[in-house]
């Protein structure tokens, strides 16, 4: 249970509604315990009115009492027990509430390389199905575990105490039990690992099968993603089955066991009644007894799998909360950002693939300025744009924002100051609008239309039935390449940054549209630093400064006219560039 310990700072932030909880348990335990000892007594009136010890009205009037006194108590135990259930219960919902909120805050701060290691599927688990399992822990696993032990605690010295003999036979079945479980226990929990990784392997695949849903239907692969779901599942039946028939060995044992203890207390119990040692009542007390602890011992098997369940949950949980991000914030204060970008002999080399994507890059960019970084696939254009926005941290040299290192710098204050495009557009299975207002919450529906119009999407928006309000589905399916870029673009422009950053955000753009939002561009970022990673020279002309990349390296540099008059990549690019136009 050693994993179980991150659990404890909940259970001390509610540590005032777990006491009512368990005092409310031990309470309504205590009433239920009522009720077998006035069932004894009213059946020793009976034997005692057949023996003429009694009269019949006395008997009448005292088993009256006994009725009401065994329907009382059975009411208060029930109302105990509602109560008990509505604090105990709640918890659960609250620590769930708190553990989902923990991993899914913990996701959100976890650097760019740890979500190319882990796949969704199994993030998704682990804050879902996961949790779930560690819930069960915190409430019904102590809620059942008071009861169980409240009632071995006052059950078992009061069954000693009317009589010893049949006590000691009826509870010795107890400890045999005690031993299965144990044994039975440690299996379960390496099953249910296994279950609880499968789950997460199942989601991964169902996710990646319905986000390439478009992929696998133009290749034909359907018959091979039933074929490897059918496996998927036959692994996952074989996993629940070798966790089921362990499960399964519980309540046989423990209704043999209990079957036992009933045994014993007929016959020791006859025994003793015969040679006048004990009353008939106290037979018919000892059988209330060992039933009362039928549903307990049986919830100790429950409770052993419940717990073996949460710790393995809660180990995989724990396996990601312990993950560090690699970029932290190193200061709390806020940091103004004027938009002055400088590379001091730049070098980076991505951590999980080991590939060198910039080597020793220098250049000065002033704020207002726009920079355009051309160059082949995979020259490290779009590495620089991920090292501005700190998504990475740089193996050597240094990156100043506004002459002061960018580890100095408020991440928050960073990022807030930034309007990234990246290539491949991410739009939310939300309106249209709404789309846009991610990058300004409080944005009016004036300021979203006229940043659609400067993206020149407008119109586009305009000719779907529900216009700004239309649903988009998931990963923004329902537009076209280009409609997504430029929605994209609207969401940057939106938010008024200091620095815009624009990865290639107008490749599936025709050329017409492309120059006129490169137009509108100039107009809104005539006071924001602008870096815009292109493959085409229409939209890198009109900037400050021309980057050339090529295998990580800086190959050429400076206005279009300084590279278009001398041979090289770029005047290359233009040249053919213009006769594909042409």
């Amino acid at each position: 249970m050693k994993a179980l310990k991150h659990l404890n700072k909940y259970f001390k932030k509610y540590w005032l509604k777990l006491f009512l909880g368990v005092l409310i348990t031990i309470i309504a335990r205590i009433f239920s315990l009522v009720m077998p000892s006035y069932v004894s007594k009213s059946i020793n009136v009976i034997e005692k009115l057949t023996t003429n010890d009694i009269d019949k009205a006395t008997a009448n009037d005292l088993l009256l009492q006994y009725i009401l006194v065994i329907i009382g108590t059975a009411l208060l135990s029930a109302l105990f027990t509602f109560l008990m259930r509505q604090t105990i219960i709640n918890v659960s919902r609250y620590i769930e509430y708190d553990l989902k909120n923990e991993v899914f805050d913990h996701y959100q701060i976890l650097s760019l390389d740890f979500y190319k290691r882990n796949r969704i599927g199994d993030l998704m688990n682990r804050i879902s199905e996961d949790v779930t399992q560690v819930r069960m822990y915190g409430g019904p696993a102590i809620m059942y575990g008071m009861q169980t032990l409240t009632l071995f605690v006052c059950l078992i010295p009061l069954m000693f105490m009317k009589a010893p003999t049949i006590a000691f036979y009826t509870l010795v079945p107890l400890p045999i039990l005690s031993v299965l479980i144990y044994q039975i226990s440690k299996i379960i929990h390496k099953r249910s690992t296994k279950v609880q990784e499968y789950l997460s392997t199942l989601s991964t695949f169902a996710q990646e099968s319905f986000s390439g849903v478009a992929v696998i239907k133009a290749y034909g692969l359907e018959p091979k993603i039933n074929a490897d779901v059918a496996q998927l599942a036959t692994e996952g039946k074989d996993t629940s089955m070798d966790l089921a028939k362990v499960n399964a060995w519980f309540f046989p044992l423990m209704i043999l066991l209990i079957g036992v203890s009933n045994i014993f207390v007929i016959y020791i119990g006859g025994k003793q009644y015969l040679a006048g040692e004990v009353s008939l009542g106290i037979i018919a007390e000892f059988i209330l007894y060992v039933n009362m602890l039928t549903w307990p011992v049986a919830v100790v098997g429950w409770l052993t799998s419940i717990v073996q369940r949460a710790e393995a949950s809660q180990k995989r949980i724990n396996e990601f909360l312990e993950v560090t991000p690699t970029i932290t914030n190193t200061t709390t204060t806020p940091t103004p950002i004027n938009g002055k970008i400088e590379f001091k002999n730049v070098s980076f080399t991505y951590p999980d693939t080991g590939i060198k994507a910039l080597n020793n890059i220098s250049f000065v960019l002033e704020p207002g300025k726009t920079m355009a970084i051309l160059g082949k696939t995979g020259s490290g254009k779009s590495t620089i744009l991920d090292l501005v926005a700190r998504l990475y941290d740089v193996d050597s040299g240094k990156i100043l924002i506004d002459d002061k290192p960018i580890k100095e710098i408020n991440l928050d204050s960073l990022r807030n100051s930034i309007g990234a495009v990246p290539q491949d557009a991410f739009l939310f299975s939300d309106t249209i609008a709404n789309n846009i207002r991610f990058g300004k919450e409080d944005a009016t529906q004036e300021e979203i239309e006229a940043k659609a119009k400067q993206a020149v999407v407008h119109k586009n928006i305009m000719g779907f039935a529900k216009k700004y309000d239309t649903i988009l589905g998931e990963r923004g399916i329902t537009l076209s390449g280009g409609q997504k870029q430029r929605v994209s673009i609207a969401r940057a422009l939106i938010k008024e940054p200091k620095i815009y950053l624009f990865d290639d955000c107008l490749s599936a753009v025709d050329t017409e549209t492309e120059e006129k939002i490169l137009k509108n561009l100039k107009k809104a970022a005539q006071q924001t630093t602008t870096l815009i990673v292109s493959h085409r020279v229409s939209s890198a002309k009109n900037a400050d400064t021309i980057i050339i990349m090529e295998n990580g390296s800086i190959k050429q540099q400076g206005s279009h006219n300084e590279l278009n008059s001398v041979n090289g990549y770029y005047k290359q690019l233009y040249e053919d560039q213009l006769t594909e136009k042409d």
